[in-house]
């Protein structure tokens, strides 16, 4: 390993990637309580 290695980040499109999916996972799951509630409640 060199003194001039850079940092062991992963590159901004794997992070945006990685928000994105959690937002997705987040809203998913939302979306399912609610159809849960939804045929709950019919």
């Amino acid at each position: 390993m060199l003194w001039s290695d850079p940092e062991n980040e992963p590159p901004k499109e794997l992070r945006d990637m990685e928000t994105m999916l959690r937002r997705a996972g987040v809203l998913l799951a939302l979306a399912m309580v609610l159809a849960m509630f939804v045929l709950g409640v019919h």
